[in-house]
């Protein structure tokens, strides 16, 4: 009885603690909205960064190799116009299921710059898959210049570099979920979340609403995606919500590539320690079983 009360107890701190997180979510966008309709400075973003179910979550979670293969295709396809990735080597892609012909031929498509020569001159040749992925831009400055005086970051480590912190009692249920989808849950957030201003809000000129945007309500980035734009080969349907999800996942795989063999370790881990335990109790328990207490 004991144990099952203490198991009702802890179910209902769960209940209650999520419960609490979806009012506090809630208080956190009226007051947004709120503080924006009085022309107050409201808390960044306005809105929470939406929920969503990914293949990876959890302690068993891992990743959709399809759907990494259509965010490869969407972030070569769109987003490498603007973004580059230059921390990930091409060599990685056969970790989604690529040959390593495949790999070749992917790499090829790209010039890179190599050198310098046997006359010190830089010069450009066709990528290889030790190489990783090029710039758009040959500088920051040129970046910048071409994006509305905003140079787009470097997508290596953004899936795990992006993410909204979770106050309480938000981390406290994070702690049992093992939540660590903040980057892609923001990165989705942000591409479906670009909408009209609000009666009274003005956008700055070549700005777009966005109230999931982390440091302002809006940002330089026009909406990067259209429905149709990029045409799956798999049948997957050709939507804004399908490619923020495919390509969120996929950023979150450059940033991480092993996420699942870190979760197979951990898990190992975990019973090796419950084993440990278990062997500890029972030497204890039989060395002083026969001694006076």
């Amino acid at each position: 009885m004991k144990k099952l009360a203490t198991s009702l107890l802890s179910l209902a701190l769960l209940a209650g603690l999520g419960i609490a997180q979806a009012g506090a979510q809630e208080n956190h966008e009226a007051a947004g909205a709120e503080a924006h309709a009085e022309g107050a400075t409201p808390h960044y973003p306005i809105h929470h960064p939406k929920n969503v179910k990914w293949s990876f979550a959890g302690p068993f979670g891992h990743y959709d190799k399809q759907q990494l293969q259509r965010g490869l295709k969407i972030y070569t396809e769109v987003c490498s116009a603007c973004h580059s990735m230059q921390l990930l080597p091409f060599r990685t892609l056969e970790d989604l299921g690529y040959s390593e012909a495949q790999v070749k031929a992917f790499a090829a498509n790209y010039q890179v710059q190599d050198g310098p020569n046997d006359e010190g001159e830089m010069f450009e040749r066709a990528g290889v898959p030790s190489d990783h992925f090029p710039s758009p831009f040959p500088n920051t400055q040129a970046a910048a210049a071409a994006n509305n005086g905003a140079a787009p970051p470097d997508f290596s480590l953004i899936g795990k570099a992006r993410g909204i912190t979770r106050g309480f009692p938000q981390f406290v249920v994070d702690i049992f979920t093992q939540y660590q989808e903040g980057g892609p849950d923001y990165i989705y957030s942000l591409i479906t979340g670009y909408q009209e201003p609000p009666q009274g809000v003005e956008v700055p000129e070549g700005g777009h609403y966005n109230p999931y945007f982390a440091n302002a309500a809006s940002l330089a980035m026009a909406p990067p995606i259209a429905d149709d734009q990029v045409t799956f080969d798999d049948g997957s349907p050709q939507t804004v919500d399908q490619y923020a999800k495919d390509v969120s996942a996929f950023l979150m795989w450059a940033a991480e590539p092993h996420l699942e063999e870190r979760k197979r370790t951990g898990f190992m881990v975990m019973v090796f320690l419950v084993i440990f335990s278990g062997l500890i109790y029972l030497t204890k328990k039989s060395v002083y079983a026969n001694k006076g207490h």
